[in-house]
Parts: structure tokens; sequence; C-alpha cells
């Protein structure tokens, strides 16, 4: 039983975790709730689902601008310095978002702004973020912290969304994007007790250089560019989340708590899981799994696509989310140990291009495949894609699925 419980034992051995972790978790509380918040709010005035998948599309592109830059950076300066930095920077967008949710008739324009200023952020942050994890823990407690910075990322998942959704309904928007930025504030300040986080050899100056240097080391490692592509192929085609306004409201007859248990079901399938993580550390065939786990995500959607039953599709829902938590905590744990401390920030961002890139590709995907046909059959034929894309790349990428830690197996 003690094996099956996510081991806690990074947070007992390391102050500056403990400090990283509840930065990390206050941080995602404010991220969850503009997740639904502001789709929400487009939905609204728009009535589109096509309009809340170009969404993604409005975030994709300055994520994927700034994130090789920002891995770069990771790579050169104190990675708390620009944790700290970036939330300010979130904390002053949720201030923005305040401002025009208080206006007697609310704007579109600074919605989608405001989300490619947050996505722009984000490609900053999350490289840090990732890269500073290995730094304040030793080798044999990586994967149970990688374990632990889930379990915290679905706690924000499941109860932010949820949150969102009844503030939204009970009180305002405007209440909502006051404490989005609260919890950045929150976050920052906590940050300051991590202490420095300097790349290991003083870091890497920023330049062109230095991002190609990252992308030749990704070039020549085959097994971390199918453990990117296996993320890419399950967040592009599996992941209806721009559709759950519409779902909500819709199909299921509900209003925005009802959307925001949508936005919330995945986030709390992946808690039980990731609280259940024990058993991750002693596993050595991490690839194989991540595959495993990206099948079950797609079969789930998919299933979900055709459900009318409220309970039945949030189960299905937190179903995807529990493998989509097994999934992420394997593929970070590769990334981390495979990769030398001078080099994680760089292919953290790509890392961060690929996770924060892919979900919004997959609204733009979901939004426009609903518009061309339905609602329904977006969901399904992406859930059935994505599984198809699983499988494929464990066939002609061997190299993920034949991946083993043999420092696990040496025991």
């Amino acid at each position: 039983m003690r094996r099956l419980i996510v081991d806690v034992t990074p947070l007992q051995e390391s102050p500056r975790f403990r400090a990283l972790y509840l930065a990390n978790l206050m941080a995602g509380f404010g991220h969850q709730i503009t997740f639904v918040a502001i789709p929400y709010q487009v939905y609204l005035i728009t009535e589109s689902t096509l309009a809340v998948g170009a969404l993604g599309l409005a975030q994709f592109i300055p994520l994927m601008a700034v994130s090789l830059i920002g891995g770069a950076v990771a790579d050169a300066f104190d990675r708390r310095k620009l944790l700290v930095i970036g939330h300010l920077a979130l904390a002053s967008t949720s201030a923005a978002l305040v401002f025009n949710a208080a206006l007697p008739q609310p704007l579109v324009w600074p919605l989608f702004a405001l989300s490619a200023l947050n996505a722009g952020f984000a490609g900053v942050i999350n490289p840090a973020r990732m890269a500073a994890i290995p730094t304040v823990l030793r080798r044999e407690m990586i994967a149970q912290g990688f374990a632990l910075n889930q379990t915290m990322h679905e706690v924000a998942a499941a109860v932010g969304p949820a949150l969102a959704g009844l503030l939204i309904a009970r009180y305002s928007l405007r209440l909502t994007y006051s404490i989005e930025a609260i919890a950045f504030l929150v976050s920052a300040a906590v940050l300051i007790f991590v202490g420095r986080l300097r790349p290991e050899g003083g870091g890497r100056a920023v330049s062109l250089s230095s991002i190609g240097e990252g992308l030749r080391y990704l070039k020549a490692q085959p097994l971390i560019q199918s453990g990117f592509l296996i993320d890419l192929n399950a967040m592009v085609f599996g992941m209806p989340r721009a559709l759950f306004p519409a779902i909500g409201t819709s199909i299921f007859g509900g209003d925005a708590s009802t959307v925001g248990l949508l936005y919330a079901a995945p986030g709390a399938g992946a808690l039980v899981a990731a609280l259940t993580s024990g058993w991750v550390g002693s596993v050595s065939r991490r690839g194989r799994v991540v595959v495993i786990a990206v099948v079950v995500w797609g079969a789930a959607i998919a299933i979900f696509g055709l459900t009318s039953h409220l309970p039945l599709a949030l189960g299905l829902l937190a179903l995807a989310g529990a493998a989509d938590v097994i999934s992420a905590v394997f593929r970070n744990t590769i990334l981390q140990l495979v990769v030398p401390d001078a080099l994680r920030g760089r292919l953290s961002s790509v890392h961060t291009a690929v996770v924060g890139g892919g979900p919004r590709l997959g609204d733009l995907e979901a939004g426009v495949v609903a518009t061309l046909t339905s609602v329904r059959f977006s969901v399904v034929s992406g859930g059935a894609a994505c599984v198809v894309g699983a499988l494929a790349i464990a066939r002609f990428m061997p190299q993920l699925w034949n991946y083993r830690d043999e420092a696990v197996e040496a025991g």
C-alpha cells in the first residue's frame, strides 16, 4: 500500500523543492482559472465554437515564437528570477482581464490579446520551472519529484476549473479574474524562498548559437523526439477542451458550472492517478507506459464524444486525465534524466512548445472540425486519431517503446 501512495520524500528532504512546489501550486490555480474563464467569456459573447478554437491559434503563435528563446534564457540566467518576473507579468494580464470584464459590454479582442501575452510569458516560465526541479533534488528522487509535481498540477486542474465555473455562475467574471491575479502574486512571493537557481557552469549566453546547440542535441536524440511527438499527437487530436462550453451548455443543457465540471474532470482523474503514483520510481520500461497511457487517453476521449449522460462523460474525462498524468510523469522523467543540466532549459523549451502548443492547436482543430461537421464528430474522430497516431509512433519510432532505465533495473 505504501508503494502505491505518491512518494513525498522530495518534499521532506528539500526545503527548496517545498517552496518551488507551493509556488507552482498557486500559479497552477491561476492558470486553471484562466483556462475556463477566457474560453467561456469568448463563447458567451460570440456563441461560436470556432471563435473559442481560434483562441488556441492566438496562443500558439507567441508560445512557439518565445519558447526557444525562453529556453536559452533559462540556461543563461537565474531561473528563480525568471519565474518571479514571469508570475508578476501574469498577474498584470489578470488585472487587465478584470478591467475588461468590468466594462458594460466586455470586448472580445482583449481576450485574444491577453491570451497571446500569457502564452508568450509561458514560453519563458515553463522551461525555467521544468529545469529547476532537478536542480533542487538528488537524482534518485527526480521521478518522485515529477510525480509530486504532477500531483500538484492535478490538484489545481481538478479544483481550479470547478472553482472558476462556480465563481462565474454565482458571482462574476470580474471576481474570478481578480482571484486569478492574487494567485499569481502569491506565487511570485513564495518563489523568493527557493534560493538562486543558476544553471550548472554559470549558464550559457543567450544567442542564436545557444538556441542552435539545443536543436542540434534534439536532432540527435530520437528517444526525446518520439516523446515529444506522441504528446503532440495526443493533444492535437485528443484534446476537445475548446468544445466544452458548447458541450456543457448545449448537449448537457447546463450553465457555467457544468462547463467548469467538464474542464475539471480530467484533472480529478489525473489527481487520483498522481496520488497513487508511488510505484513510478520502480518502473524501468517508462517509454512503454507512455505509449499505453496515450492509447487509453484517446480511447476514453472517443467514447466521451458518444455519450449523452453527464456522470459517464465526467468519468470518461477523469479516466483520460489519469492516463495523461502517467504519460506526463514518465515523459518528463525521461527528458530530465537524458538531458544534461546545461541544456535542460533549451530542451525544456521545446517541451513547453509541445505541451503548451499542442492543446492550443487541438483547440483550433476541434473548433474547425466541429464547425464543418458537428461537435460529437469532432470529439470522436479526434480520440480515434490519437489512438492510431500513438500506435504508429510506437511502431515506426521504437526508441520510446524499447526505452528502459538501467539504473532502476540495477536497483
